[in-house]
């Protein structure tokens, strides 16, 4: 049996056993991708991340559900780089990371005691959705009244896909209950994305979007307590579909996990370059504690 040691981050939330939680493996070249997916499975988090040795970045960080292997990650991306730093592996304020989402850029400093950690995303996908409104209501428990008719139910993507659900109420997300195994029948076009319902109604007046994420029944576990890559979507989203005369560069706040009571915030960096959205997250993140396990 091999010993592995796992630290349990918190991401985007500075308080812990709040916000997402990750693990990290710091010592990822030390294992193979079967072990890499045991260690993610016996931890049981959403994500599992290991550092390992790059050619063409400082460093590559492999992303796994209890499932299968994922291409990005936003919160354990958060949680890698807070663990680097509190371990004195990494010093630098500016580097890049490779992900099987391409290369990656990452800034870190300082504000108001915290370490705020900013993230580049991918550029910006859309895809409509095509199947049936009333099937995607009752996948996550609700009826096709509580969808917003205002904008549009699409796959949305800045690295990884996900299907962006506007939801009319803030109420409706105390409902929610997701039936998941029924998520590859309704998604006709992508049978293996989560499902990310937003509302423009906030708990917090300070923040401007509120959203839970449900996962694919193929990666093991049900739901993301506040997630980097959908709220980067949701950004892309906004600007697309919401308010498309927003003036840019802006910075939209996404609240998300009040309902599971790992509630944190996301900080989404909305800009143009080139005639393409340019975005970015930022947050920060939180020791709780090491946790060992044992593989084969």
């Amino acid at each position: 049996m091999v010993k592995v040691d796992v630290k349990h981050i918190d991401a985007f939330s500075p308080v812990p056993e709040k916000g997402n939680p990750a693990g990290v493996v710091l010592n990822g070249d030390d294992y193979t991708e079967k072990q890499m997916l045991a260690i993610a499975e016996a931890i049981g988090f959403n994500e599992t991340a290991f550092v390992v040795s790059s050619n063409v970045a400082d460093f590559r960080i492999r992303y796994f559900t209890p499932g299968h292997e994922i291409n990005l990650c936003g919160h354990a991306t958060m949680g890698t780089v807070y663990a680097l730093r509190m371990n004195g592996l990494l010093e630098q304020s500016h580097f890049t990371i490779e992900t099987n989402a391409g290369l990656l850029p990452i800034h870190v400093h300082e504000e108001h005691n915290q370490l705020l950690i900013t993230m580049q995303h991918a550029k910006p996908e859309f895809q409509p959705f095509k199947g049936s409104r009333s099937d995607l209501a009752a996948s996550i428990g609700l009826r096709e009244k509580d969808l917003h008719t205002t904008y549009p139910i699409v796959y949305g993507s800045t690295g990884i896909w996900t299907l962006i659900i506007p939801i009319k109420e803030l109420a409706s997300f105390e409902k929610m209950n997701p039936v998941t195994e029924n998520f590859p029948r309704v998604l006709t076009e992508m049978p293996k994305v989560s499902l990310h319902p937003i509302c423009f109604e906030v708990r917090d007046d300070e923040n401007d979007m509120h959203a839970r994420h449900f996962s694919s029944p193929y990666s093991g576990t049900i739901e993301d307590a506040v997630t980097g890559t959908g709220s980067g979507v949701m950004g892309a989203y906004y600007k697309t579909f919401v308010n498309k005369d927003m003036a840019l560069p802006a910075t939209l706040i996404v609240e998300q996990g009040h309902e599971i009571n790992r509630d944190g915030r996301v900080y989404v960096h909305v800009k143009e370059e080139f005639e393409q959205l340019d975005i970015s997250i930022s947050g920060t993140a939180v020791y709780v504690k090491s946790i060992e396990v044992e593989i084969e």
